[in-house]
């Protein structure tokens, strides 16, 4: 079967490596340049160096040829890319199946995936693909367990088999909404746990960070219409840990780089890949402010990141709100 990978990032060019050994893959990216860079180094230099690619997996930047007696499309771009890849594949392969795999809310607009998804493909027959993953490890071939979430369980389950992969555990679920909220908050949390890190504040802080982040990305997705024990398995909990705790973690990079004292502008440009928990930081905190929820931790990170206030000052904020029962 032949995949499109559409989205020649660092998780693109993971995901078209570890789907090459069962199906014939085509890995695209909208650059030229970056294709004909990637054909000559048969790698992926820019986003995933180390990395052979097997003789079998094309590249191209002509995305029409990659969705040529394509199966099946694994759109990999970051969030803001999402809608115009969607409506290039809604061009080129009408009808094609496929999944999702940013993690975030939409600038301006602040909509979900599965809500752009839904206002550009409304009949699409598709899901999204999420968990605790780094680009790295998935490949190097180090065993990885995500979820394959969607509205329709059949496809869900159908396509997380025909995805999975030895060291690629794929489960099959049905909540969406969850499996994208946490996500998209968890990036903001990483933020926030980079920070306190940083700060040496220790990890009995770290821990209270973890858990009392966890209880705001579960009050901001049951009051999206998620399903609350959505955030106890891999696209909530699992997703949280991997990303607040590991250092492979690109949003927990810039809470490192914020609590040193570094400029945003300048931590984003020496990163050199899109830590989506920046722009999501703000999308997250209207929606909440306008649904009524309470996200203390990721107030203070928009905070931050907006140059309002200061690191250390949001520990003694944070610190020193009401008591309240947990």
């Amino acid at each position: 079967m032949k995949l499109a990978i559409l989205g020649a990032g660092a998780w693109g060019s993971a995901l078209a490596l570890a789907f090459a050994p069962r199906h014939a893959v085509a890995l695209w990216t909208f650059e030229a340049d970056h294709a004909a860079a990637m054909k000559a180094d048969r790698e992926n230099k820019l986003f995933l160096p180390g990395h052979a690619f097997p003789a079998s997996m094309a590249v191209s930047a002509d995305i029409a040829a990659c969705l040529q007696d394509a199966a099946f499309a694994v759109i990999a771009t970051p969030v803001a890319g999402l809608r115009p890849t969607l409506e290039a594949l809604a061009r080129h392969a009408p009808g094609l199946p496929f999944v999702w795999v940013c993690k975030g809310l939409e600038a301006k607009t602040g909509l979900l995936p599965h809500q752009v998804v839904g206002a550009v493909q409304p009949n699409a027959n598709c899901g999204v693909l999420t968990g605790p993953s780094f680009a790295e490890e998935v490949a190097r071939g180090q065993p990885t367990a995500i979820t394959l979430a969607a509205r329709d369980a059949a496809f869900a389950r159908t396509w997380a088999e025909e995805l999975h992969a030895p060291r690629l555990r794929i489960y099959a679920g049905d909540d969406v909404v969850g499996a994208e909220v946490g996500g998209a908050v968890k990036n903001v949390l990483a933020i926030a746990t980079g920070i306190c890190d940083g700060l040496g504040l220790g990890l009995n802080a770290r821990a209270a960070l973890l858990t009392r982040g966890l209880a705001e990305i579960t009050r901001f997705g049951v009051a999206l219409g998620a399903k609350r024990d959505t955030f106890m398995g891999l696209t909530g909990l699992g997703d949280l840990i991997l990303t607040c705790t590991g250092d492979l973690s690109r949003n927990r990079r810039v809470g490192l780089a914020l609590a040193a004292g570094k400029a945003l502008d300048a931590i984003t440009r020496e990163l050199g890949h899109v830590a989506e928990g920046v722009p999501t930081a703000r999308e997250v905190a209207h929606r909440a402010a306008g649904l009524g929820i309470d996200m203390p931790i990721t107030a203070a990170v928009c905070d931050i990141l907006e140059g309002r206030i200061g690191p250390a000052q949001v520990v003694d904020r944070l610190m020193n709100r009401d008591q309240k029962a947990e």
